[in-house]
């Protein structure tokens, strides 16, 4: 079925880490949207440079990205798979907008309305998840200095606060899955 250009839309989800954002990604990737998450690119570029992926590694790429691109790196980087996956996806996902420059150059560039879903939780939550998750583990103390650096650095508080929608994951992940099913429901959101 040929896509309807008129009905495209894009959400993206914000938060600091361990919200829960890649958990909605994830379900939402299962569901059969496409999703772009800005975490991946530098990841990939850490990987591409033969570095473990791990904090101190993705602090440097992140910084150097911004560096060479600005403020809005990540967007930047990935605006052409985001409208690349518009022209096959009525709606795309994007994992972890970082910045209030990558907010303005997607709302700018990106060709179609963007819906801006916050997910939060406690900080207290945010660490314990965390520290207990399987891929990369945070202890609190580096859980907390890369909260400060994404806030002081990052502009990360700006997409955050100007959310569209705000979805509060401090109960199960069930839960948090159900407000978002029930967000796009509402929104008319389909894979």
């Amino acid at each position: 079925m040929p896509i309807d250009k008129e009905r495209a839309r894009a959400l993206a989800l914000v938060g600091m880490p361990g919200a829960g954002k890649t958990v909605c990604a994830s379900h939402l990737e299962a569901l059969g949207y496409f999703q772009l998450r800005f975490g991946g690119v530098v990841e990939g570029e850490v990987r591409n440079r033969g570095w473990d992926v791990n904090p101190e590694n993705e602090r440097i790429v992140r910084e150097e990205l911004r560096e060479k691109h600005g403020m809005a790196a990540m967007a930047v980087i990935s605006l052409p798979k985001l409208k690349a996956a518009l022209d096959t996806h009525s709606h795309i996902i994007i994992d972890g907008l970082y910045s209030f420059s990558e907010y303005k150059i997607l709302q700018k560039e990106l060709g179609v309305p963007m819906v801006v879903v916050a997910i939060v939780a406690s900080r207290q939550l945010r660490y314990e998840r965390l520290a207990s998750r399987p891929v990369r583990p945070l202890t609190a103390e580096e859980a907390l200095r890369r909260d400060t650096q994404e806030i002081e650095t990052l502009e990360k508080g700006g997409p955050i606060a100007i959310a569209d929608y705000t979805l509060t994951n401090d109960g199960s992940t069930e839960a948090l899955l159900q407000q978002l099913d029930h967000l796009l429901s509402n929104l008319q959101f389909k894979p």
